[in-house]
């Protein structure tokens, strides 16, 4: 670029309005696909083209080494190289490791990457089950990033109305005893390489002083993410002053749960009076149709700050809804559709299937391993630490050394067919396939590199650092991930599967503002996708099981069809003495064990009930327990909660008909469970 006209061409008027608020404080309002990252970037190199600010005093904070990478990348483009663009525990970490011998003495400490080991060893000496292990480590991680010690964790977590995996005091004895083999041993893990950052600045004026005179000009991305402890950071890399620009979606606020707080971004402009702000709402991702179904569901909500997108790309199919008997008949009718797209052209690489929880993944692998269509699943191994890929490096780099001085193109496919690289990819999903693809896509690199004239040491390189931000090549294959590790992706297809209610709202937000993140969540699903969007459920898990699911409440008058509630069930006789024949309702066999003629049926008989309504129900009777001191039994067994899933009653009549249930516990909590047999 030869000018500094030139950095703002080409920009739409919000996204130029960006570009030339060179001062801060600014807050951008960035819808999705609204090209965010084309207007903090052009904004930074204006700053530095028209010398408001030197490239080296710029910190661009992103949330993933990769975003990192992209904004490195269109920044030294711009003709604006030399920008500081990290992570913020890229950024801190880099900064703890330099002063440290200064001012500390000695070492700086090892990063943990993962918190598992050394949370086992903590379970271990609390004696606490290690099959909590994830979620003991998640509820770890939210008390350090909202800066709440092992000491005050059970009054804030009751404060704040968290649901630990295990009691309280026990967490925060685990909590403990993890804080003192970390320190004993010498270790940070990434939110104690903030906090010690922040309190090395604070305490060491010389410090704080060398940093703020290296970056005075700061930008952060994805702002609706940042948590309390890397607010505590920027507001100490800041020290008072306010060049500083935010860019955030208030519509995708997704991380609440780990201690991100959207009033930050919220807030700006009360925390900085006179701030800029510009709103980005021209979105250039995805067709009308689906600009439209997303606007819908975001106004549903009840939030004050969302933005309504503006779709900029011609006309596409309208989105699809689809409902299925069960799960398995919704992983095969989606398998199949996915075998249209390719038929018409679609790559593989464009197609995604999104869900609520990983552990929906299993059924949609099965479906497309039988139609032998290739599948990646976002979240497991990072691609350049898979072993097939590790292992390439490793030939190349050698082969590398050698210089051989054969084509690029004709010397990679020779290594990677060593490793298993073949003509032909073997049929269907699973390891062997994904190994194949990650060796493809290597080749496939090789070859777009050796276009443009690059040697194998070139190659090597440009793997190497993509291996460091964390860039992999694309690889062919329908991406399966969950709707929070699809944020920030895009594919020209999108299948949102398991739809229903109890699954999306998940059934644990129990809150308003839980269920608001649940319908962002969705939102955020919708927006994934550029032209192909189908949404689906499945009234059944299983195949013959009772259809008592229904489409999520957040889909309500969005489908085109009326949701059918689940048929109610017959109105029982009046009630037998006891002493009376209980049959199965099932097989018609005499029933005597008294759980069975509560059930109504044999224990080896089938059952048909609503997973949904059965879980409700438990965590019903748990408040309800909690509330009025008393066991959980004592409100309602487990048989006789069971009984009430299958027989979903409508009616006090029918409550009363199920045994167990008699006219004082019909009084005293009858309208609570037959209105939650009406939702279900």
């Amino acid at each position: 670029m030869n000018s500094v006209d030139d950095v703002l061409a080409g920009l739409d008027p919000e996204q130029r309005a960006v570009a030339e608020a060179v001062r801060g404080p600014v807050c951008v309002l960035a819808g999705a696909g609204t090209g965010k990252t084309r207007a903090i970037t052009h904004r930074i190199a204006h700053a530095v083209r028209t010398g408001y600010v030197d490239s080296a005093n710029v910190l661009a904070v992103t949330f993933t080494t990769r975003a990192a990478g992209e904004l490195r990348h269109r920044l030294q483009a711009l003709g604006a190289p030399g920008v500081q663009a990290r992570t913020f525990h890229a950024a801190a970490l880099r900064q703890l490791t330099y002063f440290w011998p200064k001012v500390i003495g000695g070492a700086a400490p090892s990063v943990i990457e993962s918190k598992l080991p050394v949370l086992r060893e903590a379970l271990r000496t609390t004696r606490t089950s290690a099959d909590v292990l994830r979620d003991v480590a998640g509820e770890v991680e939210w008390a350090k990033v909202t800066q709440v010690t092992p000491e005050d964790y059970v009054a804030v977590a009751a404060k704040s109305g968290r649901k630990p995996p295990i009691p309280a005091d026990e967490l925060a004895r685990v909590y403990d005893a993890y804080e003192s083999i970390r320190r004993e041993r010498h270790l940070v893990d990434f939110e104690t390489i903030l906090e010690l950052t922040a309190a090395v600045m604070t305490e060491h004026h010389e410090v704080a002083a060398q940093i703020r005179r290296q970056y005075r000009y700061f930008v952060v991305d994805e702002y609706q993410d940042v948590n309390p402890l890397q607010k505590l950071l920027l507001d100490t890399w800041l020290g008072g002053r306010d060049d500083v620009c935010v860019v955030g979606d208030p519509n995708q606020t997704i991380y609440s749960f780990t201690g991100a707080s959207p009033r930050y971004l919220t807030g700006f402009s009360v925390e900085h009076p006179g701030a800029t702000v510009v709103k980005l709402v021209r979105d250039y991702r995805s067709t009308p149709q689906v600009v439209d179904l997303a606007n819908l569901v975001i106004a549903k909500g009840r939030s004050p700050h969302r933005l309504e997108l503006l779709a900029q790309r011609p006309d596409g199919p309208r989105p699809a809804f689809t409902e299925y008997d069960d799960e398995p008949a919704e992983a095969a009718g989606t398998a199949r559709a996915i075998r249209r797209l390719l038929d018409k052209g679609v790559p593989t690489r464009e197609i995604a299937v999104l869900f609520r929880v990983n552990s929906q993944s299993e059924g949609y692998e099965d479906a497309l391993t039988k139609a032998d269509i290739p599948y990646l699943v976002r979240g497991a191994e990072r691609f350049f630490q898979r072993p097939e890929v590790r292992h390439a490096v490793v030939l190349l780099r050698g082969a590398a050394r050698s210089a051989s001085g054969e084509p690029l193109a004709s010397e990679v496919h020779h290594i990677l067919a060593g490793v298993g690289l073949t003509p032909k990819a073997p049929p269907g999903g699973g390891k062997t396939r994904e190994k194949w693809e990650s060796l493809r896509a290597l080749a496939d690199l090789a070859e777009d590199m050796a276009a443009d004239g690059a040697d194998l040491s070139t190659f090597v390189a440009e793997l190497e650092r993509r291996a460091t931000e964390q860039h992999a090549p694309p690889v062919e294959g329908v991406t399966l991930a969950s709707f929070h590790s699809a944020k920030g992706l895009e594919w020209d297809a999108v299948f949102l599967v398991g739809l229903t209610d109890g699954m999306l709202p998940i059934i644990r937000a129990e809150t308003d503002e839980q269920r608001e993140e649940e319908r962002r969540l969705l939102y955020v699903g919708i927006t994934r996708a550029r032209e192909h969007l189908t949404l689906s459920w499945a009234l059944a898990r299983a195949p013959g099981g009772r259809r008592g699911r229904r489409p999520s409440r957040f889909l309500d008058g969005l489908t085109g069809r009326v949701s059918t509630p689940p048929p109610a069930a017959p109105v029982a006789r009046e009630r037998r003495p006891v002493a009376a024949r209980v049959a199965c309702r099932v097989c018609a066999k005499t029933l005597s064990a008294a759980a069975e003629q509560k059930l109504g049926r044999c224990a080896t008989c089938p059952a048909e009930y609503d997973e949904t309504l059965l879980e409700n129900l438990r965590t019903w009777r748990a408040t309800v327990a909690k509330e009025s001191k008393i066991p959980p039994y004592v409100v309602f067994t487990d048989v006789t909660l069971q009984a009430i899933a299958e027989r979903a009653p409508r009616s006090e009549q029918e409550l009363l008909s199920i045994a167990g249930i008699g006219r004082v516990k019909l009084e005293k909590y009858g309208e609570a469970v037959l209105n939650l047999c009406r939702e279900s």
